[in-house]
């Protein structure tokens, strides 16, 4: 669903004739024009936003339901339907909890980023020989800082290898999606296309997610958004010893951020990852990618 059929009439007035082609952010903020961002290149609206309006466009993205978002509000955000993401910022309420304040929800929402959700068909094509092993995959791990473009290519990736080619038979994909980005299930069904052997297990969190997907749907490989927790990249362990592959994102500036990380440095410690694929964004909008081994040593 294209995100400007989600926006109220006084928002979606905003939005340019040839409707969201490059479009990759719509940013409100009280008290401000409208944002619209493609690629590195930002135009500002005149129209100043209101509060009641950005009010109004957030009982629109959830489907008159935000109530109902109360876990997703504490992290800052939630997924609207088609994938889109929804970041929010204005007051929070906290409690005292065992580690400190603890963030309850935000009120008074004083500003939204919507990042626009693509299905970029064909922009892991390229790539695809890198991560192949015979018939399977390296087990992989794309990197990238926010806003890049890793679950678009972790998408395509999925596409693309459930599909398979006249080389390649399909693989069997089984794909955790925690905030519902990937398939952009609804009612359970992806509305992505992400080929013909997969299967989706939405709105779970990751770590219960992969672990019950080994056990239940005999996966070939796994496919996870935004790993970061220890407890989730542990999983990866128990996910390639069982024989399965892994395919994921995690959020980093360069490759060898992950000997740091305390969630990730025993994966390359152990040297379990076969493939990384970092990607960046140049100045006008554009990507591109870098290739590395097991030990991190580039080889594209």
């Amino acid at each position: 669903m294209g995100v400007q059929e989600m926006l109220p009439a006084a928002i979606r007035s905003f939005m340019p004739e040839n409707g969201e082609e490059g479009l990759e952010e719509i940013r409100l903020r009280a008290g401000w024009p409208v944002e619209l961002i493609y690629g590195n290149h930002t135009v500002k609206k005149l129209n100043r936003v209101t509060q009641k309006q950005i009010f109004e466009t957030l009982n629109y993205l959830s489907g008159y339901s935000i109530y109902s978002l109360e876990e997703d509000l504490r992290n800052g955000f939630f997924t609207a339907k088609g994938g889109h993401r929804v970041g929010i910022a204005g007051r929070t309420n906290t409690k005292t909890g065992t580690y400190g304040n603890e963030i309850c929800t935000i009120v008074d929402v004083s500003g939204i980023n919507i990042r626009i959700a693509h299905e970029k068909k064909d922009c892991a094509k390229e790539l695809l020989p890198y991560i192949r092993d015979g018939d399977s995959i390296y087990n992989t791990l794309i990197l990238a800082p926010p806003g890049v473009g890793k679950t678009t290519y972790l998408r395509d990736f999925i596409r693309l290898l459930s599909t398979g080619d006249e080389e390649h038979p399909g693989l069997k994909v089984s794909v955790v999606d925690e905030r519902s980005e990937i398939a952009a299930c609804y009612r359970g069904v992806p509305q992505n296309d992400l080929g013909p052997r997969v299967d989706v297990l939405d709105d779970c969190p990751k770590m219960k997610g992969m672990r019950m997907l080994l056990r239940t749907m005999s996966p070939q490989v796994i496919a996870v958004d935004e790993l970061g927790g220890k407890e989730e990249c542990d999983a990866i362990f128990q996910i390639i010893y069982s024989g399965s592959r892994i395919l994921g994102t995690i959020h980093a500036e360069n490759v060898l951020e992950l000997r740091e990380k305390s969630s990730t440095k025993e994966l390359v410690k152990e040297e379990k990852i076969g493939r990384y694929v970092l990607l960046k964004k140049e100045w006008d909008g554009s990507r591109h990618y870098e290739v590395y081994d097991k030990k991190l040593m580039r080889i594209c």
